[in-house]
């Protein structure tokens, strides 16, 4: 077991963990935070998608002592039931969320490119996107809603 202290959706935190742990299994397992989902297992559908050190990163592919001193965001951090960030208010204003399983790697997907890029083409949304697999959507309703967002976020700016 190693100690790895880290920051997780803005607080400090530090746990015990196995030196072959997944930050997956981290984050669901240990902090209980669900939002976080298992999908593939081989960092191929996205579903796992954190953010560490605002880079969209595969959870089920990194190890938990590689996040030591990094700053970790899950789904939960992203905004509160009461006040959405506007990128998932934005997934509920253009009706991008189905069955709701590839969305919180999704939108962190999409705030991950938000943060690096304040007004992408449709075609840098879809490269940002590409790594998150949906099963329901068929993506026009997603990348309408990283548009939306991407607007609302200037306008707050503004």
């Amino acid at each position: 077991m190693m100690r790895v202290s880290f920051v997780l959706n803005g607080k400090s935190v530090c746990c015990e963990a196995e030196g072959d742990e997944l930050l997956l299994d981290t984050i669901r397992s240990r902090f209980q935070l669900t939002g976080t989902k298992r999908g593939c297992g081989t960092g191929d559908c996205g579903a796992c998608t954190v953010l560490v050190d605002d880079v969209a990163v595969r959870s089920c592919t990194m190890l938990t002592g590689m996040i030591e001193g990094k700053n970790v965001m899950t789904i939960e951090g992203l905004g509160t039931t009461e006040h959405l960030h506007p990128v998932q208010q934005a997934f509920i204003d253009v009706n991008a969320v189905q069955c709701g399983f590839c969305i919180p790697g999704m939108v962190l997907a999409a705030y991950a490119l938000l943060k690096e890029n304040e007004n992408p083409t449709e075609e840098e949304i879809r490269i940002a996107i590409s790594g998150n697999l949906c099963r329901c959507t068929g993506y026009q309703k997603i990348v309408e809603a990283i548009q939306l967002a991407a607007k609302r976020m200037q306008e707050q700016d503004a």
